[in-house]
């Protein structure tokens, strides 16, 4: 009697940005629906889907180097077919089809259920144009993230913003429904996510297409606490100009809604804002900071600054720097300006040279560095609810988790050097030590707790 056949393998490199990352769990969950073995390690693979992002040029330049990674593994007994996916093949997917004639097929923003097709006959990129679906709760997804799920609200974006591509390949705004969000974060609780984190290029939009006005992101999140017992709930990327009060309020009152905003900014200086168009300054941020705090006691915050835009002088940085001495945000990020072809901020006169933009970016994070360390310093001794992640990257003799101030991937980690807990448990920890970007501490075990060994990695 003839064996049957093993399934066909596949594995993903997944680049950028978490909204990236939901489409890559839905073509996984497509592929896997239909069959396929979706295998962590590449070496095993017989298929690699390269998930690409696009938002800047270094960006850009990571996804087209893990293409080429994977080129050139082909033919050596191992990856035998090599698909694109993701931003870049909206934007440059002819591009990418003519310099590197490897690649076996390509999957636009577009085809994320026809993924399985894709993935049998290949074919060329889609012409360049901007996405226009939405997927909802009924899409298959394979999550790959341990303890929390992002749930994406929103996809699109339609704020004018002068460096930003973004519209350019992922479309108009358009919002998910209600009804449709909490039955995928119900699929997702009973799957056993202790911390779902609501994401959209615009998230505090959600809902003004459906016509939820201003309030759309408030009912969303009354309908998610309602419909889940999910612990902690978050949302990510604010724009100021549409953070709703209400939505703080309700922070501010109900425990499982994280006190956590990411509001990026992008730069304080009003000369500069108006060039970006989004508007805004020092004065207006700083009351907006202020009136969060107010509302929402204990409120951890995040923002983003681009340094190097067209125009800006030493005395708009200088600017910025005082913005985030006053403001003393909890977690910050920057990025050095990149020109996005298509955009208008490629046109704008006033080209900061790449050696001063960088400069500035180091002295930016510099500037931040003793803020977020008395931020941590002022945990030191607290006891924490913290979601463990698992074992430590760097050592297999710690954990590593998040309190409820920190967002996946971006704000540091709390590192457990005593006490033993799973992965995706939520436990309390007692904070001993302090950085700049980790916390360190011991689980405080509650009366009656089962001690549990890390889950493997």
């Amino acid at each position: 009697m003839t064996e049957p056949s093993p399934r066909p393998r596949v594995g993903m490199i997944s680049l950028g940005c978490p909204k990236n990352l939901v489409d890559g769990e839905v073509m996984l969950g497509e592929l896997a629906r239909r069959g396929w073995e979706v295998v962590p390690d590449l070496e095993r693979a017989e298929t690699v889907i390269v998930n690409t992002f696009g938002f800047i040029e270094e960006a850009q330049q990571e996804s087209i180097d893990a293409i080429l990674e994977v080129a050139g593994r082909k033919g050596e007994g191992g990856v035998g077919r090599l698909l694109v996916a993701g931003c870049m093949v909206n934007r440059f997917g002819e591009e990418l089809a003519r310099e590197i004639p490897e690649i076996d097929g390509f999957v636009g923003l577009d085809q994320l259920r026809e993924v399985g097709e894709l993935v049998q006959l290949g074919g060329g990129p889609p012409l360049p144009a901007p996405a226009h679906l939405v997927f909802d709760h009924t899409a298959p997804r394979l999550l790959t993230t341990r303890g929390y799920a992002y749930l994406k609200v929103a996809e699109g974006c339609d704020n004018p913003c002068t460096f930003c591509a973004i519209p350019l390949w992922r479309g108009r705004f358009r919002s998910r429904t209600i009804e449709d969000l909490a039955l995928e974060a119900q699929a997702l609780a009973a799957a056993g996510v202790n911390e779902l984190c609501l994401i959209a290029q615009d998230t505090t939009r959600y809902g003004e297409d459906l016509g939820l006005g201003r309030h759309g992101l408030v009912r969303l999140v009354e309908a998610l606490l309602a419909a889940t017992d999910i612990p902690w709930i978050r949302f990510l990327y604010a724009y100021p100009t549409t953070l709703d009060e209400d939505l703080l309020r309700l922070m501010g009152t109900e425990e499982r809604f994280v006190s956590y905003v990411d509001i990026p900014l992008q730069h304080s200086a009003g000369e500069v804002l108006r060039a970006m168009r989004r508007g805004g300054d020092a004065r207006r941020y700083l009351r907006l900071v202020e009136r969060a705090r107010e509302l929402v006691p204990g409120l951890s915050l995040r923002t983003t600054f681009i340094v190097g835009f067209p125009g800006e002088t030493e005395e708009h940085f200088r600017d910025l720097l005082a913005f985030v001495e006053r403001a003393r945000f909890d977690h910050l990020g920057g990025f050095v300006y990149s020109p996005e072809a298509g955009t208008p901020g490629t046109s704008l006169p006033g080209r900061v040279a790449r050696q001063t933009a960088r400069r500035r970016h180091r002295q930016l994070l510099e500037a931040q560095r003793p803020i977020a360390l008395d931020s941590r310093r002022r945990l030191l001794g607290r006891r924490l609810e913290v979601l463990v992640e698992g074992v430590c990257d760097e050592t297999e003799h710690l954990l590593q988790g998040r309190h409820r101030g920190m967002a996946p991937e971006i704000d540091g980690r709390v590192l457990i050097n005593d006490g033993v807990a799973a992965t995706g448990q939520l436990v309390e920890v007692e904070i001993t030590e302090a950085y700049a970007d980790d916390l360190v501490g011991r689980i405080v075990a509650p009366p009656g707790a089962v001690a549990a060994l890390p889950a493997p990695a």
